[in-house]
């Protein structure tokens, strides 16, 4: 994924405080020529670092400088083009990288200097009209770039003129719909649209000027390493650390969840359960950040307009250690700070971790039990060899085991992947011994990855669930499952297609002794391709599932074949020793024929179709009117299909409801839970605050869109009912032949 510097345009970021790590620079020349020389001689796809690979380079550094090309002009680029374009291969391996990276850099910096005083004499002096019939293209990662400053400042005219626009009707909505329900405005008080827009904007230009080396370095790096495939990524220090955090799904820290606010300040959005914040007891929810002691020792820094990373790279430290606080309180008088000291501590994120739920059904003298598997990732710690999530699935199985389900669930949507050493052990859970997946180096060298396990943990029957966001250790679990007749694949067109290893090296490591290397981060970079026990690959195409359902995300963009440079899609032979099950015990045929009758007769998935053909039309058109009443129309039209559709759930659901109660009960199994005698019913509400306690949010509790019945979404729910058929169907198959048998 890019690292675009627009990105501080996304209203939420999810930050969590972790160990500290020095603040020496290193040396980003000598780090550029080791990345590279790693790069050459251990991505699987050994590009060679030439005019073509440096091109590739030079036009990423600039799309993710500037995505929307808004800020350099044409003779910005024709410049660069000539000055570096079929150069940046040789300046890195002669450790001149910072040179380009930064005077391509220093030029952006100096365009969004210009952009700013231009952006605040259009806020402060220009007449926005919003009857004038002008529109403004959506997506502009292919428009031209603009030929002068006059251009510039026209494009730039149009972007604040939809931001106004967009604010404006935004609020006119909200107030709407809190006058429907009978609330107070959450608008109320709050600063203008144009003060809004005026800060949004402003944050992201003191970010520009406050960046340092270690950013620039960042971003060229990046582009350096991702011209070789979408993977291949570099990471600075910080995100060294928070890479960690992802893979081993702890850390150290204080235990809150962050927002940066338009404004400059940072807001706690979340507080973990039982954390260090929440055991010191006077960080509140909504509190407003805006200084950091991080040694706790006098030292003040003004964080307002800081990047975040910034910011959470100022408050890591080492355990037991406390970090200092000023903060403005939730509840305090305009202007009144508070200093708080936390001691930081060893945080768990349990909302992370894998859980399980246990569905029993009950209709007439049938009844079943179904165990249904989340797993976000597949997480493991190096370290710390007891925190994997093959072995919180283990244990989470034999409890499902013992509770004697009929079926099991395995929900990998959104499950972005994580070690190929879990999934393989995790595969071996449900299919036994035999191998589970193809890996294939550069050298065109293949081996076959094997079950550790001689006998399958649990040989029930299996539905998985997959989406677009369901990608490589996701795509190994889902391909092996249905390469051996397994488990039946339920969800949309396809996974998302990512069939390559990567493994991130510290560059430091390779640098000499005597450089300057504390702060060098790593590069992960692409060692192998995975493949299929079948012989396919997921690259590119993703898992296809068995059953298809229907989904808005089939409109857009997503999955690797739409990525920069992604390495080809290609087959290898099947596994040695691959001896799957018979296709007919899947009764897949049967399946498809009932849930595709369910699914026509849905009217969520009827909702999901139309929604899904009205967003490919928007995205083929590109293009945003400008003009109020326009704009107006478009939402009295999408208001009287939300109040439309709301009205027409509500009545349904209320009956869904009803036969829920009385046909099943959803029990959460956690691994908190997984010693206890009687297992807990699913609490809905409370369960989202089990681990962590969330700000209120009064516009989102505008939402009037009903809940979905039982908490079961509607994939789900047809996931639950293939599951169901094909329990009857074995069991009806297993009497059959026991009474032939007789």
């Amino acid at each position: 994924m890019k690292k675009t510097l627009m990105r501080f345009l996304s209203p939420a970021v999810a930050l969590w405080f972790l160990p500290s790590c020095s603040t020496l620079a290193a040396d980003f020349n000598s780090v550029g020529t080791e990345m590279s020389r790693i790069l050459q001689n251990a991505h699987y796809a050994r590009l060679p670092f030439d005019d073509v690979l440096s091109e590739r380079i030079f036009n990423d550094y600039l799309g993710d400088l500037d995505p929307s090309r808004l800020y350099f002009v044409q003779a910005d680029i024709d410049e660069f083009q000539k000055k570096f374009s079929k150069e940046l291969d040789d300046m890195l391996m002669n450790k001149q990288s910072m040179i380009p990276a930064t005077a391509i850099y220093e030029k952006y910096r100096a365009r969004v200097s210009e952009r700013a005083v231009a952006v605040k004499e259009l806020l402060e002096n220009h007449e926005f009209s919003f009857e004038k019939d002008e529109s403004i293209e959506n997506d502009r990662e292919e428009a031209k770039w603009p030929q002068d400053a006059a251009e510039a400042t026209n494009l730039w005219r149009l972007q604040l003129k939809e931001a106004l626009l967009s604010e404006r009707l935004r609020r006119e909505a909200i107030a709407l719909r809190a006058e429907e329900q009978g609330k107070e405005d959450p608008m109320k008080g709050k600063p203008s649209a144009k003060e809004k827009i005026k800060q949004r904007y402003e944050r992201f230009f003191k970010t520009i000027e406050v960046t340092d080396a270690e950013d620039i370095s960042n971003y060229f790096l990046s582009a350096v390493a991702r011209a070789h495939d979408p993977h291949s990524e570099y990471f600075s220090a910080r995100e060294l650390q928070q890479f960690r955090v992802n893979i081993q799904n702890r850390l150290v820290g204080v235990g809150a969840l962050l927002r940066a606010e338009d404004d400059g300040a940072t807001k706690i959005e979340g507080i973990v359960n039982n954390g260090p914040a929440d055991k010191q007891g006077e960080l509140q929810l909504k509190d407003r950040v805006v200084g950091v002691d991080s040694k706790n020792d006098g030292n003040w820094v003004d964080i307002m307009f800081m990047p975040l990373d910034k910011v959470v790279e100022m408050i890591r430290g080492e355990e037991g250690v406390a970090v200092g606080l000023k903060v403005e309180p939730a509840d305090g008088a305009p202007g009144e700070t508070r200093i708080i000291a936390i001691k930081r501590e060893e945080v768990t994120m349990k909302d992370e971790l894998t859980t399980a739920e246990i569905i029993a059904y009950s209709q007439g003298d049938r009844q079943m039990k179904l165990g249904v598997i989340k797993m976000p990732s597949f997480y493991f710690d190096s370290e710390d060899r007891e925190v994997r999530v093959s072995r919180d699935l283990e244990i989470l199985m034999e409890r499902l085991t013992k509770e004697q389900i009929d079926g099991l669930a395995i929900d990998l949507r959104g499950n972005g992947g994580g070690s190929l050493e879990e999934v393989r052990r995790i595969s071996g859970f449900f299919v036994g011994s035999g191998p589970v997946v193809q890996i294939k180096r550069t050298n065109g060298e293949i081996d076959a990855l094997k079950s550790p396990f001689r006998k399958a943990l649990y040989d029930g029957p299996i539905v998985v669930l997959t989406d677009k966001g369901s990608a490589s250790a996701s795509e190994i679990l889902a391909g092996a499952l249905q390469d051996y007749n397994r488990a039946v694949v339920i969800g949309e067109s396809s996974t998302f297609g990512k069939g390559t290893v990567q493994q991130p090296l510290e560059i430091g490591r390779y640098m000499p002794a005597f450089a300057d290397r504390e702060r060098a981060g790593a590069v992960k970079l692409t060692i192998q391709k995975f493949y299929r026990v079948a012989g396919s690959s997921t690259q590119n195409i993703g898992v296809i599932p068995d059953i298809l359902i229907p989904s808005v995300r089939d409109a857009l963009e997503v999955g690797e074949k739409y990525a920069d440079h992604a390495l080809p899609y290609d087959k290898i032979p099947r596994a040695n020793n691959f001896s799957p099950l018979g296709r007919e015990k899947l009764f897949v045929t049967m399946l498809k024929e009932k849930s595709a009758a369910r699914v026509k007769d849905s009217q969520d998935f009827k909702y999901i179709v139309d929604d899904t053909q009205r967003l490919k039309k928007r995205l083929e058109e590109n293009q945003v009117s400008l003009v109020m009443e326009e704009r107006k129309a478009e939402i009295a039209e999408a208001d009287v299909r939300r109040k439309t559709r709301n009205a027409e759930r509500l009545k349904r659901f209320a009956v869904t409801s009803e036969v829920d109660a009385k046909t099943f009960k959803v029990y959460r199994l956690t691994l908190d839970d997984v010693n206890a005698e009687t297992l807990p019913e699913v609490d809905l509400e409370g369960d989202a605050e089990r681990h962590m306690r969330h700000a209120e949010d009064a516009v989102a509790d505008l939402d009037d869109t009903p809940e979905w019945p039982s908490g079961i979404d509607a994939t789900k729910r047809e996931g639950l009912s293939v599951l169901r058929d094909l329990i009857i169907a074995v069991k009806a198959s297993e009497a059959a032949s026991a009474s032939e048998q007789e």
